[in-house]
């Protein structure tokens, strides 16, 4: 297909062109009504803030542009079907998981799933059958699924209808997704991939496999990480045993009617960029997170891991565009060196934890920015570096599963526990540091002295917790009068 065109953006620039009278939402009216809004986002892009009409054709149900623009998508990459989506990868994973599964039905997924995936089981009723990954016992990050732990969950639940992949990690860790999607397949379940971070993997060369080469049925692909599109922009991929109308009936359950242009164009153009010079733009970002990886390994303390995890199994494949770099034997914690770089050095990175930091290269990065951030580094560990004992070691915990996450969330509440005193009692909300965004706890699960100890230590590092109804995560919400042994 012809990936020069971009039929979103191109009807939205002829729909300034006609200069068209407004008499329908949104209310600023092109930004006359809201100088402020014009002049913070300026009038360009105030004025292409437009409600679906006919010659902008309508994302619920797409003939024209959007149609086209969904084509071009799936062409590019490689998909059979491919979804705009506007409310974010968290809308492509929940409409993955409500298509594939419903009250009652098995889904087989890794623990440390993002959020998104557990909400989506307490608003269908679903039950999830985890698999709990292996740990690197020095990293204390979570691995991928290993080929023997799909097996024997498949194996005890044969009634699963679904698997659910994450590929690759946050930290870069790849799955076998071929080997995966084979032995689902043949068990007549869908597998549906979480490839929030893996965009590149479609454009780039020698990347890891993508969900649509390996065979599987939906992916979710976070556009705007990865992909250059703006902040809350998605696609949802779907391989050709899957029903797109059926999928497009379950999107429009719970994503807007008032989808935004800004983010549809940007998703447009942003394929656009990729199908046409994403493969000399990924070599870039692979030469800058390999120079990273190897000044930062220089400096002595830290780890800045790569390749070398790839063990042919939990660790399959690793993928390099992820600067993900451990900082425990510099006595400091992630979060602590996140902290330093935003405060001290004016450095954002993405994520922060017990005991990593993630610099997310992509397409938009030079050079000269990682050579800042390798210098703020070195600076961190000679002025701030101290012995590491009474650090955290890991960042996944393994849970005691009780009940259903929809079970749980809906039951009768004893509230606002304080923490301490919660050990043994089923949790009926999330607690979760974000980033990443993956469940310390989640409804349905027992509370353990190991997880209040985690939760505890998060805060006085500085974590940022969310979840709980209370905003302080100082208490929690626990099923009513009910210790279940």
């Amino acid at each position: 297909m012809n990936q020069d065109k971009a039929p979103i953006y191109e009807a939205l620039e002829e729909f300034r062109r006609n200069r068209v009278v407004p008499f329908d939402v949104p209310g600023h009216k092109r930004g006359r009504g809201n100088p402020e809004l014009v002049k913070l986002f300026g009038k360009q892009c105030v004025e292409l803030d437009v409600n679906s009409m006919k010659p902008l054709d309508n994302l619920c149900h797409p003939i024209s542009v959007i149609k086209e623009a969904e084509v071009l998508a799936a062409d590019a990459f490689g998909a059979a079907h491919a979804f705009l989506m506007v409310g974010g990868t968290t809308s492509a994973v929940q409409t993955m998981v409500l298509t594939a599964c419903k009250s009652g039905e098995k889904i087989i997924l890794p623990r440390n799933v993002h959020r998104s995936v557990i909400n989506a089981l307490v608003v269908n009723g679903a039950t999830p059958i985890y698999v709990n990954p292996d740990t690197d016992k020095r990293l204390g990050i979570a691995l991928g699924m290993k080929i023997s732990q799909v097996e024997k969950a498949i194996e005890e639940n044969p009634d699963a209808v679904a698997i659910l992949v994450n590929n690759p990690t946050y930290y870069g860790i790849c799955s076998n997704l071929r080997k995966i999607v084979e032995i689902a397949h043949a068990h007549n379940m869908m597998v549906l991939v979480d490839e929030a971070h893996g965009t590149h993997f479609y454009f780039g060369e020698d990347m890891p496999v993508t969900a649509m080469a390996a065979g599987a049925d939906m992916a979710s692909v976070s556009m705007h990480k990865s992909g250059g599109s703006l902040t809350q922009s998605s696609f949802l991929l779907a391989g050709p045993r899957v029903s797109a109308g059926y999928v497009r009936q379950v999107i429009n359950l719970t994503q807007t009617t008032s989808a935004s242009y800004l983010l549809m164009a940007s998703l447009d153009i942003s394929r656009r960029n990729l199908a046409l010079r994403g493969k000399e733009s990924f070599r870039q970002v692979r030469e800058i997170a390999e120079y990273a990886r190897r000044e930062i390994n220089k400096i002595g303390g830290y780890y800045a891991y790569g390749k070398e995890l790839v063990n042919g199994d939990s660790v399959y494949d690793f993928d390099t565009t992820k600067l993900t770099v451990f900082t425990l034997d510099i006595g400091l914690a992630g979060i602590e060196v996140y902290d330093l770089l935003r405060d001290e050095y004016d450095i954002q990175l993405e994520l922060g934890d017990i005991g990593n930091v993630l610099a997310y290269i992509s397409i938009g990065d030079r050079m000269r920015e990682v050579e800042r951030l390798v210098s703020a580094l070195y600076d961190i560990k000679r002025i701030y570096s101290k012995d590491r004992a009474g650090l955290f070691d890991h960042e996944y915990i393994n849970p005691q599963v009780v009940l259903t996450p929809q079970e749980a969330f809906y039951a009768v509440k004893e509230e606002m526990i304080p923490i301490r005193e919660t050990k043994g009692r089923v949790c009926t909300e999330f607690v979760m540091s974000y980033p990443p965004g993956i469940p310390i706890l989640a409804p349905g699960e027992r509370i353990t002295q190991e997880i209040i100890d985690y939760i505890l230590y998060a805060k006085e590092k500085g974590c940022s917790l969310t979840g709980p109804e209370d905003e302080k995560c100082e208490r929690l919400n626990v099923i009513k009068e009910m210790t279940i042994y």
